[in-house]
């Protein structure tokens, strides 16, 4: 998606993002059999039929609830099978026994869907901007979960040993190698953070002032064929590459290669929402961890760079996604501007000074998960579009692997 279009996306009513985003997420799911939607592949990922239910929940706990005293829910009991993890909003069922929950089903669910999209629409139709702000606030959270769908499908449906596709296959672009080169930044006292009218979350703000030692970043993230160097060069056998926890987590996961990806006929090989294919070389990399990309970054002679240095350097650089709208669904190759793969910083995911969560419920959104996780930056292919931007800190463990995640690396001046 082009920058016109992605501003399009972020200028739209509250009304009119609410009845896009519920249709895309129906979209993404329409390909599937009630079987696929009942997937779990682990206790990080959830079935497509949770998350159709769980942002359904969201719009009906947050919004519904407190604005509309005549509304009656389908089934009460919703609101403790698609509870994620708000203690504020009562109990909940264990998130690694989702994928046991096959009643209510799949058409049951979608029922649930469109009795709140009715009630949603009531109270959209009002105008108060309490209102307004929840729900835009709950259209990006159902952005997220877009997002999530596709990658806890992939994981789950690269568990099955047919390697079924999500989408049919196609052709990967060709492009050829492009060199890897850096940008030197001043650096010197900067702000970072969200600032204007538009929609961020909470954890984006406030805009604050840091010191930044001068630096350069990379043009491009690192690709396959750069990882495939540091695979060939024992990147992975390596013990002084690595943090501690990294090594330990690797030698215990026998982690040899990107999650994914396997050796046939001497060429290297993914599975892909679009099925397995060949890896394409000049691609960013994705699906690995932390650890791996610190590792990589220490093999290479650079570092990762800070969250402040990368929002700095690319505050005015195009952005070149989006693809979960085109339905492309993969990272094509590696250019200059940013968004075909989530890039780890170096940065723990802590709260900006002066951050204070907002009251109530709402307030568990992002606050109470600053801690023991690293920042990444950018947004991938299977990020919407409304939400790329760069001051958009998304955030995981060090040793997950499952999302779109690379890599662009940083040295010192």
């Amino acid at each position: 998606m082009n920058r016109t279009a992605i501003e399009a996306a972020t200028t739209t009513s509250v009304p009119d993002l609410f009845r896009h985003v519920r249709s895309q997420t129906e979209t993404l799911s329409a390909p599937l059999s009630p079987e696929d939607s009942m997937l779990q592949s682990m206790e990080d990922a959830s079935p497509i039929k949770w998350h159709l239910a769980h942002t359904t929940w969201f719009y009906e706990e947050f919004i519904i609830r407190p604005n509309d005293p005549g509304y009656v829910s389908p089934d009460d009991r919703f609101a403790f099978l698609f509870n994620s993890y708000y203690e504020q909003a009562g109990p909940r069922h264990a998130r690694d026994k989702r994928g046991l929950v096959s009643r209510p089903s799949l058409s049951e669910v979608r029922s649930y869907r469109a009795h709140v999209d009715d009630a949603m629409a009531r109270l959209l139709d009002v105008g108060d901007d309490a209102i307004t702000a929840l729900a835009e606030l709950g259209c990006h959270h159902e952005m997220q979960h877009q997002e999530l769908m596709m990658t806890d499908l992939l994981h789950g449906l690269s568990h099955n040993p047919l390697l079924p596709t999500y989408r049919d296959p196609e052709p990967m672009p060709v492009a050829s190698e492009l060199p890897l080169s850096f940008i030197a930044h001043e650096g010197g006292l900067v702000e970072i953070g969200h600032q204007g009218d538009g929609f961020a979350y909470d954890c984006e703000q406030p805009r604050h002032r840091t010191f930044l030692a001068p630096f350069r970043i990379a043009t491009r993230p690192v690709t396959n064929r750069d990882w495939i160097d540091f695979i060939d060069a024992g990147g992975y056998g390596t013990p002084t590459l690595w943090l501690s926890d990294g090594w330990a987590r690797a030698q215990a996961d026998g982690w040899d290669a990107p999650l994914y990806w396997w050796r046939q006929n001497e060429e290297w090989w993914t599975f892909t929402l679009r099925g397995a294919q060949p890896v394409n070389l000049d691609a960013p990399v994705c699906h690995v961890s932390y650890y791996e990309a610190d590792a990589f970054a220490r093999w290479a002679g650079a570092r990762l760079p800070t969250e402040a240095e990368w929002e700095v350097a690319h505050r005015n650089t195009p952005l070149r996604g989006n693809l979960l709208e085109t339905g492309a669904l993969r990272p094509l190759p590696a250019g200059g501007p940013w968004g075909d793969v989530w890039e780890w910083t170096q940065s723990p995911f802590t709260p900006y000074p002066g951050f204070r969560p907002p009251e109530g419920a709402i307030g568990e959104y992002n606050g109470k998960f600053m801690a023991n996780q690293y920042v990444l930056r950018g947004g991938a292919c299977t990020t919407p579009a409304a939400q790329m931007r760069p001051t958009y800190r998304t955030f995981f463990y060090p040793h997950q692997r499952w999302q779109m995640l690379g890599l662009r690396l940083a040295q010192d001046c």
